[in-house]
């Protein structure tokens, strides 16, 4: 019977050599994992992170594994590339840093063992990613294990499976079941016996074949349906091989029976009713862990996003921790799963993304959470209609559809991608990145510019794959595009979410992000090292105002936020007191008198307050309420107000030269001079057009003119 070995304790650690050691070193640190070296240096900015080798060792005797004749070295995450060594001999490596990985481990010894493994994150041409707006943290930051196993098992080594792939397909008020396993050395004289049982535990089919039989089919009457956040119900199916009633080897999954379309018209539906996707992208890093987080840290962020109300999850830009999937799965989060191809396309590596995109497959494939697999992400920053990128986004739709013909393809383009580019004709859906009101441009853009591709291309399901802006502990009443403060983070997302939510085609929204992630090329917004476009901190310790907007409008959850609560001195006689909530009406107190009540379709409640003193303010909702203070003083108090100079405004800007114009600026500042006034307007006039390509092509212009 299978045993697994849990190998994360005590590896011997080092960045300090240049090769892998024939004996087990005195002299490196010890380590547990998950484990990355970029946990620091990876977050503090200056885009100087160590990128190159680490090497982990570790000795074992034969006698600490269990006593069957197989071993499997099972390694669910090393970035990005790694090399597996046995007592001086290379077993395996793997190109890749997201996706799970095994090598059987031969040539072992009754005592001593030598394992080392070999980690690099180090630049190259054919790895991805290699180019993007976050961190690659090097090292073994997910679990590694020893799967041990009967001579006759389950298949462990190809693309990383789980040796059972389920597949249901929905008849009416019924699910046809398939169940398909591949398994190793078995033989007539083996037999292997298929179970599925509902959430409950009860037995709901066997089916007893030989042990050549790879596959068995079930039909569930009136099946219990997976439908998303409402009621996420799973099955479960097992594959278990035996020889002469001895159990061999054994595997299970979970799987969920739904339908889903999307629609160019009504959007998302999910077993024919309409369920609007609605929700956040995720990065997998902690503050001063990097990627290297335990079950706990994957559980808090799944609480906070299920907390939110968000019903979808983009599991950005790259394979995430398979436990991540099963809680999708658990809270009945609709996912969009990609590779991280990303940024730059890499004529060398067309091989890679297509072992990333079975391996994200074959790994992934009984989550009934996935909906689509994304081919790609902003991967035509340096232009769209490169032969190459597009031969390989149909070589992976293509190979997509072949592995896995229940769901759809996708990508999310980078807003200046023009609307008619070629690869945006390979995928299923599509969607874009748009961050106009952050990067350029104004809030009130966003909407329209979807409408536009919209009445283009009406058949075509449209999403929108990123949107968002950057927010720390700085504050002001007089919120204003790129001040990087909490107050404008929240007037964005709060006609972000008018815009978006109110426009029924749109098959998928997801902020950019959740929380606030490891990015060492940014120097902005007086923290280095960061995106701060999180709706939650780093260190998942403070919810920014702008969450609770999204909370207003998603969650069920009954509740009163008063924002602003970081901003207590404030110089005006009369200021603006913002108040979010999913009910429908608001009263706010005032040192223990009534100031006003209101009402809301939108459920952002804006109150104006007479500023003198010091101020108590309670806002109630229902059974509901919430407390914050304010205090007039008579000069705004500086600690509020970002200080900067040099600010790297795009994770791809080396640096803000001086004399020049950047996103920073204010567009009446650019119409006061007329070489950049002159860009402005063709700007607008290609925008009223809605040619993406000269639009976004005047608006890099811009960036470039001289002061």
């Amino acid at each position: 019977m299978r045993k697994i070995t849990n190998f994360n304790r005590k590896w011997a650690f080092s960045l300090d050599t240049d090769h892998v050691p024939s004996e087990m070193p005195v002299k490196w640190n010890y380590v547990n994992l998950p484990h990355t070296w970029n946990a620091i240096d990876g977050q503090d900015g200056g885009n100087d992170y160590y990128r190159g080798t680490g090497y982990y060792a570790k000795t074992f005797d034969l006698s600490e594994l269990p006593s069957l004749p197989k071993h499997f070295l099972e390694i669910k995450g090393a970035n990005s590339t790694a090399g597996v060594f046995l007592n001086g001999v290379k077993l395996g490596e793997h190109e890749g840093g997201y996706s799970t990985f095994r090598v059987e481990l031969t040539g072992l010894k009754e005592e001593g063992n030598l394992l080392v493994i070999e980690v690099n994150n180090g630049v190259n041409d054919r790895v991805y990613p290699q180019k993007a707006d976050f961190t690659f943290y090097g090292g073994l930051y997910r679990d590694v294990s020893v799967i041990s196993v009967s001579s006759t098992h389950f298949e462990l080594v190809k693309m990383g499976t789980p040796g059972i792939h389920v597949t249901p397909l929905i008849d009416g008020n019924d699910a046809n079941v398939e169940i398909k396993v591949e398994h190793y050395n078995a033989g007539e004289m083996h037999a292997i016996t298929f179970h599925l049982e509902d959430m409950e535990g009860n037995c709901l089919g066997t089916f007893q074949g030989k042990g050549t039989d790879t596959g068995a089919r079930f039909l569930i009457k009136n099946v219990h349906l997976w439908h998303g956040r409402i009621d996420p119900y799973l099955y479960r199916a097992t594959a278990v091989l035996t020889l002469n009633g001895e159990e061999l080897d054994r595997v299970s999954t979970r799987f969920g029976c739904r339908t889903f379309v999307m629609d160019a018209h009504e959007g998302f539906l999910l077993n024919g009713v309409k369920y609007p996707l609605r929700g956040v992208s995720r990065h997998q890093d902690w503050w001063e862990l990097g990627n290297a987080l335990h079950k706990e840290h994957h559980l808090k962020d799944m609480e906070l996003i299920a907390e939110m109300g968000a019903n979808t999850i983009r599991l950005a830009h790259y394979q995430h921790d398979r436990y991540f999937y099963e809680l999708c799965d658990e809270y009945g989060m609709v996912v969009w799963a990609e590779i991280p191809y990303i940024s730059q396309h890499m004529e060398k590596g067309r091989d890679n993304t297509k072992q990333a995109m079975e391996e994200l497959i074959v790994q992934n494939y009984n989550h009934p959470s996935i909906v689509v697999w994304g081919l790609s992400n902003e991967i035509t920053m340096a232009g769209e209609e490169d032969g190459d990128l597009i031969s390989n986004h149909m070589m992976l739709n293509d190979l997509a559809h072949k592995m896995d013909p229940t769901r759809l393809t996708t990508v999310a383009a980078v807003s200046m991608c023009d609307i008619h580019a070629s690869y945006l004709k390979i995928p299923d859906v599509i969607a874009y990145n748009h961050y106009f009101g952050w990067y350029g441009g104004d809030v009130s853009m966003n909407g329209p510019w979807f409408d536009k591709f919209h009445a283009e291309y009406p058949n075509i399901p449209i999403g929108v794959s990123e949107y968002g802006c950057e927010a720390l502990n700085w504050h002001t009443s007089n919120p204003t595009q790129g001040d990087y403060t909490e107050e404008y983070q929240s007037y964005y997302h709060e006609e972000l979410i008018k815009q978006l939510f109110t426009r029924d085609y749109l098959w998928c929204t997801y902020v950019w992000n959740m929380f606030d992630f490891g990015a060492d090329a940014r120097n902005e917004g007086g923290e280095n090292g960061q995106n701060h476009k999180g709706l939650v901190t780093f260190d998942r310790s403070y919810k920014k105002d702008a969450f609770y907007a999204y909370k207003a409008w998603l969650s069920k959850e009954e509740f009163v936020h008063i924002c602003g609560k970081r901003y207590v001195d404030r110089v005006e006689s009369v200021t603006r007191v913002t108040v979010y909530s999913n009910l429908p009406k608001v009263e706010l107190i005032v040192n223990g008198k009534s100031l006003e009540t209101k009402e809301s379709t939108t459920h952002f409640f804006h109150f104006d307050v007479p500023n003198e003193g010091e101020s108590e303010i309670m806002a109630i909702a229902g059974a509901h309420t919430d407390t914050a203070r304010i205090r007039k003083v008579p000069h705004f108090n500086e600690a509020y107000r970002l200080k900067e100079k040099g600010a790297v405004l795009n994770w791809f800007d080396v640096q803000q030269p001086e004399g020049f114009y950047s996103l920073n600026d204010k567009i009446s500042d650019l119409l006061a001079n007329p070489a950049s006034a002159g860009l402005i307007a063709g700007f607008l006039k290609e925008l009223a057009s809605g040619s993406e390509e000269s639009m976004m092509g005047d608006a890099l212009k811009m960036r470039k003119c001289w002061r």
